[in-house]
């Protein structure tokens, strides 16, 4: 029995490790209502929530980015408020700032290549907002 135990202690902490090894950033708590899909890999980053209501919040990721520049695809419905988003190159340089929009597909300006960070700031929003990230 005690064998037992040990060995389904054993896969009890594999399987826990191998959740806080996924590659996907888990949904902010202030998001958590509103369907957040999060998908963070190296080159290509993107954000989605549905249905929000009221949201004033400031939520950040770090993204691995292999180049120099990004491409970021905005497709977002507002009804209320607003949702900027920023982002950072690895040497902490501001590389793009804009409202989610509905539609557009912009390039950053040219940064380090390495760790970027991904600043969204909701402030009384409501709408789906659904925006991409990929490496240029």
């Amino acid at each position: 029995m005690l064998k037992t135990k040990s060995i389904l202690s054993f896969y009890l902490v594999v399987a826990l490790l191998a959740i806080g090894c996924s590659s996907s950033t888990p949904p902010s708590a202030p998001l958590a209502n509103f369907s957040p899909e999060i998908v963070n890999n190296i080159d290509a980053f993107s954000f989605q929530i549905t249905n929000g209501e009221n949201i004033t919040t400031t939520v950040e990721y770090n993204w691995e980015n292999t180049g120099t520049q990004a491409t970021i695809n905005h497709s977002t419905t507002t009804s209320a408020g607003t949702a900027t988003i920023t982002v950072f190159a690895a040497d902490s340089s501001q590389v793009y700032t804009n409202g989610l929009v509905a539609s557009a597909n912009e390039p950053t300006t040219v940064g380090t290549a390495g760790s970027w960070k991904i600043r969204v700031v909701f402030t009384n929003y409501s709408g789906t907002s659904n925006f991409s990230l990929q490496k240029l």
